[in-house]
């Protein structure tokens, strides 16, 4: 059982190979994909400002700085249409 601000596994599952950093990529790899996800999601969950990230997700700036770069490049837009339930108006 995950933690409850943590994206679960099937939401994972379908959102894992498009990020940025995965292996075979070009670039780096960056191993804490999953973990940067869950602490984009306990920010916009509990509304918390970004220092007072929880330190299980590492450095507050690093995940800031991560995020907003994923804004920049679109990331965001392609994970929010992959995780569209396409039940949902």
């Amino acid at each position: 059982m995950g933690h409850r601000h943590a994206i679960s596994d099937a939401a994972w599952g379908r959102v894992e190979g498009m990020l940025p950093g995965r292996p075979g990529a070009v670039g780096w790899v960056a191993a804490d994909n999953r973990v940067f996800l869950d602490a984009v999601l306990y920010v916009a969950k509990t509304g918390v400002p970004w220092r007072d990230l929880p330190t299980r997700f590492g450095k507050w700036n690093t995940a800031y700085k991560r995020f907003d770069r994923w804004s920049r490049t679109g990331t965001w837009r392609q994970v929010y249409d992959a995780l569209q339930d396409p039940d949902l108006e």
